[in-house]
């Protein structure tokens, strides 16, 4: 248990307990209420819903742009490191280069 909550359950629950607190009180005295926040997130995913497909279709377009670069570098990198090892297996195996004097 301590493991997911990173410490003593009691304690975490407790920190969390006045961090809360101390959140609430400020946004309190900027004006947020608790209903206007889950209204604002309501409205938020009611545009997104609104949106369609068309922000899907931007988000892949953008992640096909970027994949364009990404994964040929990714590649290159990858192959470089798997041929980077096997040279450095040929050495460990005959020992370094020795220069004649």
């Amino acid at each position: 248990m301590e493991r997911f909550f990173g410490g003593n359950p009691a304690l975490v629950l407790a920190r969390l307990a006045i961090l809360s607190l101390i959140v609430g009180v400020v946004l309190a005295a900027l004006g947020f209420s608790p209903y206007d926040i889950l209204q604002n997130l309501r409205d938020l995913a009611a545009r997104i819903y609104d949106m369609g497909f068309a922000a899907i279709e931007k988000g892949f377009r953008y992640f096909l742009l970027g994949a364009v670069i990404v994964f040929p570098v990714w590649l290159v990198m990858r192959a470089f490191k798997i041929f980077g090892r096997e040279t450095g297996a040929e050495m460990a195996e005959t020992g370094p280069p020795k220069r004649e004097a």
